[in-house]
């Protein structure tokens, strides 16, 4: 394993590769993955990539649909940067061997999802990540410039003379190894695992968000989990994804009576906004007392099971038939719309740290990501961000003019609607730490969908003593305690997303307080900063 490369990249999801594919003509990358190469967000990424390709479409009504799920908290010019630099890099996936599904004329077929004014979603089957990422790698692997390091653990980016250096890991065998750069891009996608119930794979932990906030870095954006409405909900069964797709090829939701219900809370129906179906469905089961389900049943069977093979076989396990069974559904953790707070080119708040991909907030996804943007902002990001480490030479910012900051707004706001502070002198004496299931349980009881200030209180004050008794033990542990890096990590990014929907004081898009029911332009149209300075932690608002 070579040590010095000229670029470091964390994670192997989308954003990741496609960046190590830009980045190795000029230089020597190393990718660190926390597990499998194979294993990450992008590979359970089922519905498709969303790209204005149609005849009925452009980049100028992708950016429409984008912004109104935003609910007026996009950074519409990185959307604009989205939606027009997202077809020539689709394109080129084509080119490069991915194979999407194409309709009986061989034009490429083209599904509709939530919030999507017209059909705009390429798929490959039910398994359109997995198909991305098996050309991705298919390209990286052939690169001789691209050196994979397996299951490892980046515990700290190397801060030296105000820059990140390098990163600090675990190898594989659970060795403590020091790798330094030019330039380190993290792209370790999200944190679904900080919450019981998510979609996310085991990996998804925040170790990004976490490893960038210690450093110094910005982070935004943090309360803005998107909840997805539709996972199976089967005592015992994973919470398998069951993808959006299903509903804009016609499935509906339905009650225990057989009812469909999504008419009564939208006028978009089961094509609403994500929020607004994962709000709903858990109102629908509290005003009947029994499940919510999806049916298909109304559909062309051998079209469902061609469609969504890999749901169908899911279901199959646990005796389920996609096609005329209801299937039972609720909302679980999915996607984080904020993260480590970059320009539209990747760059963060330190020099020599980048960030794409779910990791990252550009504000391109304001307070609810669009069905199926993911995977294009992972693309599009992840090849600028790659231009863009290109440009860093010496430790020096090469790029004219530009100032280092994150594209999102800052701005502060007035004394009158700052929300308090943690009052540490009320922590818990002992500050008792948490185990995994304990955060993870507290996170889905009094940070997910439904959120009021006296559970998100309560919520911060726990995960502020235990950040600290993870600091402390973290201290007094042995340096190859892998296991104790894990917890901190988790906890950090818990105690981040807990205080920052504390602070937000009104509701909008995902992010939604009971105390404060109504959206509020005049006072909150705006994004919550938290960051850590050379003289201990500071918070901006």
């Amino acid at each position: 394993m070579h040590l010095s490369p000229d670029f470091i990249v964390i994670g192997s999801g989308i954003a990741g590769l496609r960046a190590a594919i830009a980045l190795a003509p000029v230089g020597r990358v190393l990718i660190l993955t926390k597990a499998e190469p194979t294993e990450s967000n992008t590979g359970y990424a089922q519905g498709g990539i969303a790209v204005a390709l149609g005849d009925d479409d452009s980049p100028a009504l992708h950016a429409a649909d984008t912004v109104k799920a935003g609910d007026a908290l996009c950074d519409e010019d990185a959307v604009r940067v989205l939606v027009e630099q997202g077809p020539p890099y689709v394109t080129e996936l084509v080119e490069w061997g991915t194979r999407f599904d194409r309709d009986a004329d061989g034009r490429l077929s083209r599904g509709r999802e939530a919030a999507h004014s017209v059909r705009r979603v390429l798929h490959a089957g039910d398994t359109t990540g997995r198909e991305i990422a098996r050309v991705l790698w298919r390209r990286v692997s052939a690169l001789p410039t691209v050196e994979t390091a397996n299951h490892a653990l980046v515990t700290e980016l190397l801060v030296e003379d105000g820059r990140v250096a390098g990163v600090r890991f675990f190898d594989q065998l659970g060795f403590p190894r020091d790798a330094r750069a030019r330039a380190t891009l993290l792209a370790t996608g999200g944190a679904g695992h900080v919450f019981k119930e998510t979609t996310n794979p085991p990996v998804a932990t925040g170790d990004g968000v976490a490893l960038a906030f210690h450093a110094g870095a910005r982070v935004a954006d943090l309360e803005f989990v998107q909840f997805h409405p539709t996972a199976l909900n089967v005592r015992g069964a994973p919470r398998f994804l069951i993808s959006e797709a299903l509903r804009g090829d016609g499935a509906r939701l339905i009650n225990g009576r057989g009812e469909a219900f999504m008419g009564k809370y939208h006028p978009d129906g089961d094509l609403a906004p994500r929020d607004v179906v994962a709000r709903s469905i858990v109102r629908e089961m509290e005003r009947t007392g029994g499940s919510v389900f999806l049916s298909l049943s109304h559909l062309d069977p051998d079209y469902v099971v061609h469609r969504f093979p890999t749901i169908a076989d899911m279901c199959r396990q646990i005796n389920l038939n996609l096609a005329t069974d209801p299937i039972p559904v609720g909302p679980a953790a999915h996607y984080i719309m904020g993260g480590v707070g970059t320009d539209h080119w990747g760059r963060t708040s330190i020099p020599g740290l980048f960030a794409a991909g779910e990791v990252a907030c550009t504000g391109v996804h304001g307070a609810n990501r669009l069905a199926s943007n993911s995977l294009l902002e992972g693309l599009v990001f992840g090849a600028r961000a790659a231009t863009a480490m290109q440009e860093v030479d010496g430790g020096q910012w090469a790029v004219d003019g530009k100032q280092w900051v994150p594209a999102t707004d800052h701005r502060s706001l007035t004394p009158d609607h700052r929300s308090p502070a943690t009052d540490h002198r009320s922590l818990p004496a002992d500050h008792r730490s948490l185990t995994t299931s304990e955060v993870r349980d507290l996170m889905w009881k009094s940070v997910g969908l439904f959120r009021t200030g006296e559970g998100l209180r309560d919520a911060g004050a726990k995960l502020e003593a235990a950040y600290r008794a993870h600091r402390r033990a973290l201290d007094d542990a042995r340096a190859d305690d892998a296991d104790a890096w894990k917890q901190f990590n988790l906890v950090t990014v818990a105690r981040l997303i807990a205080r920052a929907a504390l602070r937000r004081q009104e509701s909008r898009g995902a992010h939604y307080r009971q105390d404060f029911p109504e959206r509020d332009d005049v006072h909150w149209k705006i994004h919550l900063v938290d960051h850590i300075d050379a003289y201990g932690e500071k918070r901006q608002d």
